[in-house]
């Protein structure tokens, strides 16, 4: 039986729009910009990436035509799925041929622990076209080993020699391309030829900055959950009886929220950067929850919808620091804790080593919270947040607040409920029209900074709200986004993560319309993604992207 469906057929064919410097036959030139300083710690950055801080942004120009060389590259999967990472590598694949004809392109397989590994294939035009505008990583497959210890990084490059391989295309997000940058500045010191360039990827959309604009994946998958709470929020209005709990991804930045509400105008949504910033309790949340719900009832409407974050929890203050001192507890008493069979036994020997105040909180948490927030951490020691069923937290303490309120006889309404956490759902979908083009030009992108040996570069399209022939394409070096953070008792370099900006337009948008949206029923619609039909259907950016570039009427 035939496994492509009707749409993955169709869609094979698409012909993915490109910046016009790339989609046409005159030559293409490179121009330096001004040199890049880093986000924070700046002297600390430079201390640590002496041979790639300071370099120039770099754009590509309509010029004459440069003479390449065949060159041979490699590229990773690295991390996450989001939609669009066959374009980064079908775009790759083009421009490499561009450049040269006999240039190869090697995908290793797995991530990179590939890489390490010496697990690969070549990548030929029968390979690359099978999956031209395809979701998913299936191509090569991903993975999240890090690639920070100098015996790693001596197999990688021994491995790259015995290829052939000068250049090397990680796609990935904040920490692979962390990564990249480490592996650029390793093998500029040691005087090798290997250039190393990164590309943006995370749903999440919390890698960008005044040069990244938008981490591709992010403009699929939002649209992905969107089309899904939309359908339930017509179920909702439908039934007029459940109120609906929606988990979304996003655990270090509210994008994924934030874009969903203003899509779908829900009644309730959390973003967390705003709790944060508010110092709001747990309890606060709790309340203004209630208060919505009950205003609802008053009129008659016992539904609604309330979209939760992933990571809310981690920045909610006291539940922060409740964190905080597990983690401590789990690395110096895991085995301790681990011995103990009986949940209550846990949940007694936890509470007697905690401070008085997270004693408190812990003991008041359903004991299925408390049990999750003491699972298996993380590799970086963190608690694995998806696996904390906040959305559940929220309707029992909700429920029972509205008991309460019940109690003092302002509260007379029904409060059923189903909860959601809409995840993997959105990573590998076949990419929107927006993210095939953009994830395209970052392959070609990537592939002219790798033909000019721009190493510690990451790929960057820019002007994204105007019709993809303007987009420019070019290069930021990778320690502009860098400071130092604390990590596991050190100070690490890491691209600096964009949280919402409660004082930027996509959140002041939700801000102004939401007191209207809490009582009312003014749900939206979006329905699926559209790839085929008029571009102001099939075309249209996510609302964060236009409102921040003042594109949105």
């Amino acid at each position: 039986m035939n496994n492509s469906s009707v749409l993955d057929k169709k869609r094979k064919s698409y012909r993915p729009k490109l910046p016009k410097v790339f989609d046409t036959d005159a030559g293409i030139t490179l121009s330096e910009g001004k040199p890049g300083e880093a986000a924070g710690n700046r002297k600390k950055i430079r201390e640590l990436f002496p041979e790639t801080y300071g370099l120039p942004q770099v754009t590509f120009k309509t010029g004459e035509r440069t003479e390449y060389r065949p060159l041979n590259a490699g590229v990773i999967l690295s991390g996450g799925q989001a939609p669009g990472g066959h374009n980064v590598i079908a775009g790759l694949y083009d421009g490499l041929k561009y450049c040269h004809p006999d240039s190869k392109l090697y995908g290793f397989l797995g991530g990179p622990s590939g890489l390490t590994e010496n697990r690969y294939r070549e990548l030929d035009a029968e390979t690359v076209d099978r999956y031209r505008n395809t979701g998913g990583f299936d191509m090569i497959g991903s993975g999240r080993t890090k690639l920070e210890k100098e015996a790693q990084m001596e197999q990688a490059l021994e491995n790259c020699k015995d290829l052939g391989i000068e250049a090397l295309v990680i796609i990935g997000g904040d920490d692979s391309n962390t990564n990249a940058a480490v592996l650029a500045e390793y093998y500029q010191q040691k005087g090798e030829d290997l250039t190393v360039i990164g590309v943006p990827k995370t749903i999440d959309g919390d890698l960008k900055n005044d040069m990244i604009e938008i981490s591709f994946g992010f403009d699929t998958a939002t649209k992905v959950y969107s089309e899904l709470i939309g359908n339930i929020g017509r179920d909702a209005n439908s039934a007029k009886k459940y109120w609906h709990f929606i988990k979304l991804m996003g655990r270090s930045a509210s994008h994924i929220a934030l874009e969903c509400a203003l899509r779908t105008q829900v009644n309730f949504a959390v973003i967390s950067e705003e709790v944060a910033d508010k110092a709001q309790t747990l309890d606060d949340i709790v309340n203004d929850l209630a208060n919505v719900v009950a205003a609802r009832a008053e009129q008659g409407d016992n539904f609604g919808v309330a979209i939760i974050p992933e990571g809310l929890i981690e920045f909610i203050p006291e539940m922060k620091i409740l964190i905080a001192e597990l983690n401590e507890l789990m690395a110096k008493h895991g085995k301790d804790i681990d011995s103990l069979h009986d949940a209550d036994d846990k949940r007694k020997y936890i509470s007697k080593k905690l401070q008085e105040h997270s004693k408190k909180l812990y003991l008041s948490l359903p004991k299925t919270i408390a049990e999750q927030l003491i699972m298996e951490r993380d590799p970086h020691g963190n608690v694995q947040v998806s696996l904390i069923e906040t959305d559940r937290l929220l309707v029992e303490m909700t429920g029972e607040r509205l008991e309460a309120i019940r109690s003092e006889g302002k509260y007379k309404g029904t409060f059923k409920t189903h909860t959601h956490f809409f995840g993997y759902e959105g990573r590998c979908s076949f990419p929107s029209n927006f993210d095939a083009d953009y994830t395209y030009a970052l392959g070609y992108t990537a592939s002219m900074l790798a033909s000019n040996r721009r190493s510690g570069y990451m790929s960057a399209v820019r002007h994204l709200c105007d019709a993809a022939e303007n987009w420019v394409p070019g290069g930021i070096p990778i320690t502009q986004m860098m400071n130092i953070e604390r990590r596991r008792g050190k100070d690490k370099p890491v691209i600096k993560k964009a949280m919402v900006d409660l004082e930027g337009k996509p959140f002041r948008a939700l801000a102004a319309h939401r007191e209207k949206w809490a009582t009312g029923t003014h749900y939206v619609y979006p329905g699926p993604i559209q790839y085929f039909g008029p571009a102001e259907v099939c075309d249209i950016k996510t609302l964060t992207l236009s409102l921040e570039n003042n594109t949105k009427e």
